[in-house]
């Protein structure tokens, strides 16, 4: 009888072995996040010659690239290099086959930019899982201050070396114990002067004429519109909140009627959502498709633009902390708004006329989004959590005021940041609060040490997306260009931290900085 036992209990031990062993995987680099910085790190990864994964939450590779964000936003190109730069060289001939040029092209159809990501996955090999999802609970296991392992709620377990957080909303960063932050500080922490609550420069983006904020206008005991926060806002100026600025689906658009099918109607749609948006055109102001940029074979890449428009201004702010099931309402939110916007816009009799016909040029491209009913599958995160590192960019960073010794790439855009809250001044009219955009500086440097933790909290991962950043100066970081730069620059930086056997804070810059230069990293400004 214990012979029986015997062989029972190493049968069993046998099998769960198996079973673990077909559940785990290692790698030289784990990157977690199908973004487009997590792919290029994925791809940096395999032509350096390093086993590596790329485990992306979603269906689709690309994040906000391949989602709609179709019109580049950079400040100057010239400071795109590496991968980077090798992505709108391959956008240029997918547009232009025949061409003997060595072009760039930086507007482009979301289906081109996810075909063009999935052809270089596929050049190098990489192994790619989809539709995995980080364990929220208990899905970083570490060693003293290094990951071992990460896994997903699926119960696969990746093994790795080193570990590269890609995603918007750093989760792994944030699992591996590593200090970040949510918000916006109050300008006295970094002695800047476009952080915190922003009523003065808020100038963008703003209602030009005065509009009711009340249900029956001049009423406040009839209640306050949709879309407007009543909870004691907006705040003293420039100290610092929980307030995060407004999230928006970058919609792809089209005019060509052989292509298009019409806006639909969303679930639970409310016309009163748009009531405070129907009293501003009636008072003269329609400029909401404004910012709809042309992309090829007559579509747009349609932003925010305008005091009311596709913006959800104050429906974020549980989104970087909150959990799946949080996030995914959160979503769907913003999707409902948003469809209810454009239907509202399209078939609202109480409309002028002008905008009816003007709105009704427009619909959903049948060629994009096809496995989503057409519609972008990617929710623009302008901003989730942010690092706090041994150093945190800062507005004096964007203005030149301080530099650093140890760039991995360049920065080249406006600080920029959308408005975080709709309030209720003291004359009973809505505002906006938040909006920042102040430029006019060159590109500048971003710190090595801005993308890794705190040699305490975790000495093998990186960070290129969620970086160590104020709000103000991650708002002029946050490019889609960008964070491709800083994911190359991370991967190298993990390539000579496996090499050298040691944490990402001891590679020696020198180092890093040549092998930057020789992937055609752009480092400084010479311009």
């Amino acid at each position: 009888m214990k012979s029986f036992y015997y062989i029972l209990f190493s049968l069993l031990l046998i099998f769960f072995i198996s079973f673990n062993s077909a559940n785990e995987n290692k790698y030289d680099i784990v990157v977690y996040g199908g973004t487009s910085a997590g792919v290029i790190s994925a791809v940096k990864a395999a032509r350096l010659g390093f086993s590596v994964v790329l485990i992306e939450p979603g269906k689709h590779l690309g994040g906000l690239t391949s989602g709609g964000l179709g019109a580049t936003d950079i400040g100057n190109k010239k400071a795109i290099g590496g991968i980077s730069r090798e992505f709108y060289k391959r956008v240029f001939k997918h547009y232009n086959p025949k061409s003997d040029t060595i072009g760039t092209m930086w507007t482009f159809e979301p289906h081109v930019a996810e075909k063009i990501f999935n052809e270089m996955i596929q050049e190098e090999n990489v192994q790619v899982y989809l539709n995995e999802r980080l364990n929220l609970n208990s899905g970083v296991q570490k060693n003293k201050n290094n990951i071992t392992d990460i896994e997903m709620e699926s119960g696969k377990i990746f093994k790795g070396k080193i570990f590269i957080d890609a995603t918007y909303e750093g989760d792994l960063m944030a699992k591996a114990g590593v200090g970040y932050t949510v918000g916006r500080e109050a300008n006295s922490i970094y002695n800047e002067t476009l952080n915190g609550v922003q009523t003065k420069n808020a100038i963008y983006h703003q209602f030009i004429n005065n509009i009711d904020s009340y249900v029956i206008p001049g009423d406040p005991k009839s209640g306050i519109l949709p879309s407007i926060q009543d909870d004691g806002g907006p705040g003293i100026e420039g100290n610092g909140d929980h307030r995060v600025q407004a999230y928006c689906f970058r919609m792809c658009l089209t005019d060509d009627k052989e292509n298009q099918i019409p806006f639909p109607k969303p679930e639970n749609y409310n016309s009163m959502r748009y009531e405070l948006l129907l009293r501003y055109i009636n008072s003269g102001v329609f400029d909401g498709m404004n910012l709809s940029k042309r992309m090829p074979n007559y579509k747009t890449d349609t932003n925010n633009k305008g005091a009311f428009a596709t913006d959800n201004i104050g429906m974020n702010y549980d989104y970087p902390e909150g959990n799946y099931k949080v996030r995914e309402e959160i979503i769907k939110e913003h999707e409902n708004y948003q469809k209810g916007l454009m239907w509202f816009l399209s078939n609202d009799q109480r409309l002028p006329k002008y905008v009816l016909e003007e709105m009704n040029k427009w619909g959903l491209p049948k060629d994009e989004f096809v496995d989503n009913n057409n519609w972008p599958h990617q929710l623009y995160i302008r901003e989730a959590r942010r690092m706090i590192s041994d150093y945190v960019m800062t507005q004096h960073n964007c203005e030149g005021r301080e530099t650093i010794d140890d760039p991995v790439g360049l920065a080249a855009y406006t600080m920029d940041s959308h408005n975080v809250q709709r309030y209720i001044d003291s004359t009973g009219y809505v505002r906006n609060e938040g909006d920042v955009q102040v430029g006019g500086f060159p590109p500048y440097p971003i710190s090595y040490r801005s993308i890794i933790p705190k040699k305490e909290e975790c000495g093998n991962l990186l960070v290129p997306v969620c970086l160590s950043s104020s709000h103000i100066a991650f708002g002029s970081i946050r490019m889609e260009p960008v964070f491709m730069i800083l994911a190359e620059s991370a991967t190298i930086a993990a390539s000579l931290a496996i090499s050298y056997v040691q944490e990402v804070q001891n590679v020696n810059y020198s180092t890093l900085r040549t092998e930057l230069v020789k992937a055609n990293q752009v480092l400084q400004w010479n311009y």
